[in-house]
């Protein structure tokens, strides 16, 4: 089965990560609750306010086995205490899906994390940077620059995203800023 021209071309604004006809999905501080360790900070900036932290527009041209889907990311700089701004991060609801990040600007780094054993790490996110997320693999990404990250992600059809096992245990590692750079610190029980 082929797809109509129109379904196969999407254009994005690097910059921005807009897309035009794309679903977007956007997450404010408060979408984000119980992902930053450092509460304290949370519950101060959310006394002045519930800013944007990213947006993602997702693009889905068909579902079969073999398909793929794609969203383009736009992740803003700035920092709960001493946390960057981070996505919510997932899981793939089928586990054994990988996924391919591609950045496009700004600096970034993903956590991943290995569902069966725990181990994390970090890898850089920036301009011309591929990250390969292997399947069964937790993944968040974090804006550690002073401009937007924006980045796009490509990953089977039939993935889906398991947001509620993160929300309920969360991540084993946070991401924080440790002499001007990123560094990845166990979470604080």
């Amino acid at each position: 089965m082929f797809l109509n021209p129109e379904e196969l071309l999407s254009q994005y604004n690097p910059v921005t990560g807009e897309m035009p006809g794309a679903s977007m999905v956007k997450r404010h501080l408060s979408d984000l609750r119980g992902c930053f360790a450092d509460t304290a900070a949370y519950d101060a900036t959310m006394i002045t306010g519930n800013p944007l932290l990213y947006s993602v527009g997702a693009v889905e041209p068909a579902g079969g086995d073999g398909d793929l889907h794609y969203g383009v990311g736009l992740l803003l700089p700035g920092k709960i205490g001493d946390e960057y701004y981070m996505t919510k991060g997932h899981l793939h609801a089928w586990r054994p899906a990988a996924e391919f990040y591609f950045g496009l600007t700004g600096d970034g780094v993903m956590l991943l994390e290995d569902e069966a054993t725990g181990e994390s790490r970090i890898v850089p996110l920036r301009p011309n940077d591929v990250v390969y997320v292997p399947g069964h693999t937790a993944h968040r990404t974090m804006n550690v620059g002073n401009t937007p990250l924006t980045y796009i992600g490509v990953y089977p059809a039939k993935a889906g995203h398991d947001y509620t096992t993160i929300a309920e245990k969360n991540f084993c590692c946070i991401v924080v800023e440790r002499d001007g750079k990123p560094a990845m610190v166990e979470r604080p029980d």
